[in-house]
């Protein structure tokens, strides 16, 4: 491929274009069009291929409807009371605010589908918590919310999840299925650690909440503690898909909120609906862009071709998924996690196909491998944002997040290495893959 080929000067543009500001997504559609000029080929191409792939998706409407129902948990009191509960569950033991940390993330886990909205949203209120009156180094409380932060979109629902979902044309039932060990695992881990830093670094012991207090605590969080059972179970019971089930998340989450709650206002639901429309429009046009380039690639032949260069090395499915391990670790130090889902994995898809990979096993070790470029240094966004959140050094929240970073990457391990770990539940409800 010489730099006068059309493909090869499409993605010299795309890279050109991002690196002087423009948004990734535009600098894709401007390059696809070059390309489609270039080649030959017409220039309306770009224009079908977005709107054939923007509103012909029915899947795509969960996107919205994920990130609006964050935001309206963000701005009423759900959080504070699934907070309190929380604590009273952890918040007795040493370290019990960290402990808190990765439970809330947990449960929250079950609502919001984005680690950046947990990051921002959420915690941004633990990282004032856990450093009130010095309880914990600022660093440590950035790195731990930086890590329970990456839980979120691998417990269903999950926005990475339903754009993979996208690309592969899997199941999204099945694979928010897939997502439960694997996050809980990460979570189970993530405790055990702070378990054995709370008690080498001597961190406090919170009061314990007076046991005549939990019934109250707990009826105040019950509302909101059964958002994700009325997520979940609408998509599992088959009573709802999951994009309508995201539209009745949101509907839940806003009703509780406004009526039960009574946190929310004019002025608050019309800043929440504006924020939603701000997020769901930068996601909307990196996947204009995405699916413009997507045409780009499979003209060129691209995915097809890469299957048979790799199958020409005689792989087997772990050696490959270790390939895919290593190969979406180093482009999520570079790039955003949307990027990776909607460009680099299209690519890889068929050779998983060929070698035999279940597309649900695939995707949940795709999503877990992106997450974990979120974290890692020196460019994973959430260090970004909590070194801003948390007003510490990157320097120092690197120190802080890389024993967490281990630990993640050996839940990646394991469950790369053992398949039925995702699989598990997925096939107890009829998945035959």
């Amino acid at each position: 491929m010489s730099l006068a080929d059309p493909f090869a000067l499409c993605l010299v543009t795309i890279i050109a274009l991002s690196l002087l500001g423009l948004p990734i997504g535009h600098a894709m559609i401007a390059g696809s069009i070059a390309y489609l000029y270039l080649a030959g080929l017409d220039m309306g191409t770009a224009a079908e291929q977005l709107l054939n792939g923007m509103y012909t998706s029915y899947i795509l409407l969960a996107v919205p409807l994920f990130i609006l129902s964050a935001e309206i948990m963000n701005t009423g009191s759900m959080t504070e009371r699934l907070l309190r509960f929380c604590n009273t569950l952890v918040g007795r033991f040493r370290g019990g605010l960290a402990l808190v940390n990765v439970v809330q993330s947990i449960i929250f886990a079950g609502m919001s589908g984005s680690a950046i909205a947990d990051a921002a949203g959420v915690g941004k209120m633990m990282q004032k918590m856990m450093t009130h009156g010095g309880r914990y180094p600022a660093s440590f409380a950035a790195a731990l919310t930086a890590a329970t932060a990456v839980i979120g979109p691998i417990i269903p629902p999950s926005i990475p999840v339903v754009l993979y979902a996208l690309v592969s044309d899997a199941s999204i039932g099945y694979l928010f299925l897939g997502g439960m060990v694997p996050g809980l695992l990460m979570g189970l881990l993530q405790m055990v650690l702070v378990v054995w830093r709370a008690r080498r670094r001597n961190f406090p012991v919170e009061d314990p909440v007076p046991l005549r207090q939990i019934p109250g605590i707990t009826i105040r969080a019950f509302p909101a503690l059964m958002m994700p059972v009325v997520l979940l179970g609408g998509i599992y019971s088959g009573f709802t898909t999951p994009t309508e089930a995201a539209a009745i998340a949101a509907a839940y989450a806003f009703l509780i909120s406004a009526l039960l709650y009574r946190t929310v206002t004019f002025r608050s639901t019309y800043q929440t609906l504006l924020s939603s429309a701000r997020t769901t429009a930068s996601i909307g046009m990196l996947i204009a862009g995405a699916l413009v380039f997507n045409y780009v690639v499979t003209v060129e032949n691209i995915p097809r071709t890469l299957s048979a260069f790799l199958q020409g090395f005689d792989l087997t499915p772990t050696m490959f998924l270790i390939i895919v391990n290593i190969l979406l670790l180093v482009l999520g130090c570079l790039l955003e996690g949307t990027t990776i889902i909607l460009i680099v994995i299209p690519v890889l898809i068929p050779t998983a196909q060929a070698l035999g990979v279940d597309l649900v096993h695939f995707g949940i070790v795709c999503v877990v491998n992106i997450m974990i470029g979120l974290i890692t240094p020196p460019y994973g966004l959430l260090l970004f944002i909590m070194t801003n959140i948390g007003q510490v050094s990157l320097r120092a929240l690197v120190r802080d997040i890389l024993p967490f970073l281990y630990a993640m990457l050996a839940s990646l391990a394991l469950i790369t290495f053992f398949p039925d770990l995702v699989l598990f539940l997925p096939r107890m409800l009829g998945y035959q893959g």
